[in-house]
Parts: structure tokens; sequence; C-alpha cells
């Protein structure tokens, strides 16, 4: 509940007047501060509640969607839209926000999970309107820091399990529930 508390002031700050005229500094403070308390929540929750395989699970989850994104720009190197250098794709700010939020959706439910990927879809716009990603850099990230929340993150609460699953021909998502 603390952290519904945190984010729903964080994005009340995000939304007021002064940001409507925003520059790309305050794009790029905003997308740094966003990414930061998803991490620092991703990784702080479980560890408050001695949660140590959510901990594990989160840096994870987290640590994957980073090293990806990073690697992944040396493989499809591609210019910002502001032109400082040649990695925008994907947006490692939103993969690693989104892993968050997805680890924290996965592991504590919609209630921690909803508020989470707001945030996180604050950094990703913000990353766009700071002129630092095309919007397709963006949806990049968010598709692989979601993936590697969802397929690294186990829920808390094992009565409900969703897995991933694929084979030659297709894939989806098969739920189990304990009764």
């Amino acid at each position: 509940m603390r952290l519904f508390i945190v984010v729903a002031v964080f994005c009340c700050v995000l939304f007021t007047p002064r940001y409507a005229q925003a520059s790309d500094r305050t794009w790029r403070d905003t997308s740094n501060i966003g990414r930061d308390a998803l991490v620092l929540a991703a990784l702080g929750t479980p560890l408050v509640q001695e949660d140590w395989q959510g901990a594990l699970q989160a840096g994870g989850s987290v640590g994957a969607a980073t090293l990806v994104s990073l690697g992944l720009k040396d493989i499809f190197p591609e210019t910002r839209p502001d032109g400082s250098d040649r990695r925008s794709f994907p947006s490692t700010h939103t993969a690693t926000s989104f892993a968050a939020a997805a680890t924290l959706q996965n592991r504590y439910g919609w209630k921690v999970g909803l508020p989470a990927h707001l945030v996180a879809t604050i950094v990703g716009i913000s990353r766009v309107q700071g002129t630092k990603h095309h919007w397709y850099d963006v949806a990049a990230g968010a598709l692989l820091g979601e993936a590697s929340g969802l397929l690294l993150t186990t829920r808390r609460n094992n009565n409900v399990r969703m897995l991933p699953w694929s084979d030659g021909q297709g894939g989806g998502i098969a739920m189990a529930l304990r009764f």
C-alpha cells in the first residue's frame, strides 16, 4: 500500500502544469527518477518483506532486461532523434522500468503492478518527449522488459500461476489454479 501512495504522489507531481512546457532536461530527469523508483520498489519490496526469492527474481528480471537491451544497442545501432549517438534501439530506461513493473505485478498482484506500470509508461513517454528515443525504441524496450518480468518472476501466492508456452505452431499463456 505504501508503494501505491508513493507512486500516486509521483504521478501527481508529473502532471503539474510546469511539465506542460517541459524541456529535454526535465524529461530526462523524469525518466531517470521513474526508472530508479521502480527498480528500488522492485528490489526493496521483497527485501522489506523478507521475501528472498522475490528479491532474487526481481534482480534477475531487471538485470536481464537491462543487459539484453544494452546488447541489442550494439547489434542494431540506430541514431537517436537528437543525433547524440547511435544507441537508440531499444530504450534501456523503458526495458528496465517495465521489467521492474512486470516483476511487481507478477509477484505481488495488480494493486502494486498497476501503478508501477503507469510509472513505467511515463518513463517511456518521457524518453520520446525528451528526444532520446523513437516510439518504436520505447515499444521494443517495453516488450523486452515485460517479457523479462513475466518470464523470470513467479507469483508469491502459488495458488494461481500463469506460464508462457510455445511450440512449433504457436504459443500462449497457460493458467493453473490450485484450490
